[in-house]
């Protein structure tokens, strides 16, 4: 079946970096365009990140130029670099894959402080 795990989360100060991971499993992981969402309280949750098969990537308005998103194939696992966090990136954050169906990870807490 498929699974997706995040990892990475934490609290951190305006400014500073986290990594986020999302390991995959149950797919052929290399085959498919990976994303990450976020859900910051009270707001509906938001598309952040995506990564296709051949590496290109997109990204939302409010994270260009700070958030990288980038995958690893063999070891099936997809990344999220944040670097100059902000309060308002406060939020859970999710891994996604579209087969069929969407599949979520549990997400991952991240609380910047100001």
């Amino acid at each position: 079946q498929v699974q997706l795990v995040e990892s990475g989360g934490g609290l951190v100060q305006s400014g500073g970096s986290l990594r986020l991971s999302c390991a995959a499993s149950g797919f052929i992981f290399s085959n498919y365009v990976m994303n990450w969402y976020r859900q910051a309280p009270g707001k509906e949750r938001e598309l952040v990140a995506s990564i296709s098969v051949g590496d290109f990537t997109n990204y939302a308005d409010s994270v260009k130029g700070r958030f990288t998103i980038s995958r690893d194939n063999a070891k099936k696992t997809v990344y999220l670099q944040m670097n100059s966090l902000k309060p308002e990136d406060t939020a859970v954050y999710y891994c996604n894959v579209r087969r069929l169906v969407e599949y979520w990870g549990q997400g991952t807490q991240v609380t910047v402080s100001s």
